[in-house]
């Protein structure tokens, strides 16, 4: 059941029109009141001698009789109440007592006290309602509205048990505001898939992504192709912002803009602001910073890598770290996921983008980030925006795939952090951003781990039993279940190129599987694998590699990750 005040208005006789008319696609279906004030209000949809205009001067009486100069100038109240589209058909007599129930909990009527103020309740579909109300009472005195949105909200969430809805998570209030009904039906008229609201905070997200200054976050807005204006201090200091679509246009032609702060709490300017607090000075954000390539490696690629390493150690300051930093370093990965959505592979980037929106709100909390634990995030984040695109093949794709890999267990140990705080929204967020990222990585792994799985089924039958035996001897609790796993040919070849560049397999398996949860992967093998390939250097793509003795492929390996630098969470792995 979802509750929504909408904004105040001066017209009680326009806001009836519309509840009592066809609706803007002919969708309203036998409108009429279910409740009211009094239970004895006229009913324009069912009462032949009714009238709009009576129940309006009704509804009104109170405002009228008050002193002029304490009438309130919006005076009209407007909230709807919608169930699921799973939910079961409530009767009038059951949304009538909603309607009691939502009016009492805002603020609007006291049932016990009766002297209220005066409201109607309109149902003009199977699945909501519309309650209106003046906002004077009968005793002339004005209602006490602080914080009647989260008490209608609160109601809400005792109505689902009651009646045996659909329960909705409790909320924060640090959600980002939803586009509203007007919104949403102009959107439906021009045939946009998401609202101007929806769109635009995608866009400024990415915008905000490893941006380090003032300067470079309104050039990309502009880059973009959003229409932007500042608003500048007598003393010209920089205030804020706003955005608009070139397209999106009101009844006189002109553009809607929007203010950072309506898109969402934390894209203020100076919410934004506060993210590069720790980064380089602007003097530092031209080319000659940007993203340079390792030797032998694209540009997309190097970031994806870098990105791997410091999502790597996100997940163990999310696991043992303060929760000002533990807060840091999930909204940062909100940005790693904006930046590697925009620059994915065609065929990752829808679920990408959907991992990215759904974490926006898991991004957000009454914990207060402490923006100095999140550069190496931010950086990450800026890396990947200036690598560019990358291709779906290639060393491009394969780091893609050991990126998003990392990308999973850190979005999975956020889910598990804010439910253990109590943030249901957020928690359950973070989980539907994981399913996302879980799409995304089987399309982003399947070609580069087949080659692997093929590599290993050609390796040497003495090749093969040394690299079993030290699976027994490292992991001897999941070696049965590594060597019965498709997966296991690939980790295989993986163990032997690591032997190969100058590792000793034993102790890097046991370090890459040190932490919990391994054994709930869907894949422990395909886990490994990636885990392993990042830690000793190794190509991403085995395509890279040049073939080894043992029939494997090796390459000059990099600096060795510390001890420290272990996951602790499970990565996808299908």
């Amino acid at each position: 059941m979802i509750p929504r005040i909408h904004k105040r208005g001066k017209r009680t006789i326009g806001l009836l029109a519309y509840l009592y008319g066809p609706g803007t696609h002919e969708e309203h279906t036998d409108p009429h009141l279910v409740a009211s004030w009094d239970d004895n209000a006229p009913d324009p949809g069912r009462e032949a001698q009714a009238t709009l205009k009576q129940l309006q001067r009704l509804l009104d009486q109170p405002v009228q009789n008050a002193e002029e100069d304490s009438r309130p100038t919006q005076h009209v109240w407007h909230l709807s109440v919608r169930n699921a589209p799973t939910d079961r058909t409530l009767s009038d007599e059951e949304w009538a007592d909603v309607a009691r129930r939502m009016v009492a909990a805002a603020g609007i009527d006291d049932l016990d006290q009766g002297a209220g103020c005066r409201w109607a309740a309109v149902r003009h579909a199977d699945d909501h309602i519309h309650i209106i109300a003046t906002l004077v009472r009968e005793d002339g005195y004005k209602p006490d509205l602080d914080h009647d949105a989260q008490r209608v909200q609160d109601e809400a969430r005792l109505l689902e048990a009651e009646l045996g809805l659909r329960r909705l998570n409790p909320g924060d209030r640090t959600a980002a505001q939803r586009p509203t009904s007007a919104e949403r039906h102009k959107a439906e008229r021009e045939h946009r898939e998401r609202t101007p609201r929806e769109e635009l905070r995608e866009t400024v997200r990415r915008a905000v992504a490893g941006a380090r200054s003032d300067s470079e976050f309104f050039d990309r807005l502009a880059a973009s192709g959003l229409l932007v204006r500042t608003r500048v201090a007598p003393s010209g200091d920089l205030l804020g912002y706003t955005v608009a679509l070139p397209d999106d246009r009101n009844k006189d032609g002109d553009p809607v803009f929007y203010s950072g702060a309506k898109l969402a709490p934390d894209l203020s300017l100076p919410r934004i602001r506060e993210r590069w607090s720790g980064m380089p000075d602007q003097a530092e954000t031209d080319d000659s910073t940007r993203l340079v390539a390792e030797p032998g490696l694209s540009r997309p690629a190097s970031a994806r890598r870098r990105a791997a390493g410091a999502v790597w150690q996100a997940v163990l300051v999310i696991d043992q770290g303060e929760d000002g930093a533990v807060a840091a370093q999930i909204a940062a990965a909100g940005e790693v996921l904006d930046a590697l959505s925009k620059t994915s592979p065609a065929h990752t980037r829808r679920e990408l983008r959907g991992a990215a929106a759904a974490f926006e709100r898991a991004s957000r909390s009454h914990v207060r980030a402490v923006r100095d634990h999140d550069q190496a995030l931010r950086q990450a984040a800026r890396d990947l925006s200036h690598g560019g695109p990358a291709l779906g093949r290639g060393e491009d794709g394969a780091t893609t795939a050991m990126a998003i890999d990392m990308l999973f267990f850190l979005v999975t140990a956020a889910a598990l952090w804010h439910a253990r705080k109590g943030h249901a929204q957020q928690a359950a967020a973070a989980q539907q951003a994981a399913e996302h990222l879980r799409a995304a990585y089987s399309s982003a792994a399947e070609r580069h781990l087949g080659a692997l799985h093929e590599r290993g089924r050609r390796l040497s039958l003495p090749v093969r039993r040394r690299h079993e035996a030290v699976v027994r001897q490292a992991l001897p609790d999941l070696a049965e279940q590594l060597l019965a796993e498709p997966g296991w040919p690939a980790l295989a070849t993986t163990l032997a190129e690591a032997e190969a560049a100058g590792h000793q397999p034993g102790p890097l398996l046991a370090a890459a599987a040190a932490r919990r949860e391994l054994g709930t992967a869907d894949s422990v093998s395909d886990v490994l694998v990636w885990r392993l390939r990042r830690m000793a250097d190794l190509p991403a793509d085995p395509a890279k590699g040049t073939p080894s003795a043992g029939g494997a492929a090796s390459r000059p390996t990099g600096a060795r990750p510390a001890a420290s630098e272990r996951p602790s969470r499970r990565s996808p792995g299908l």
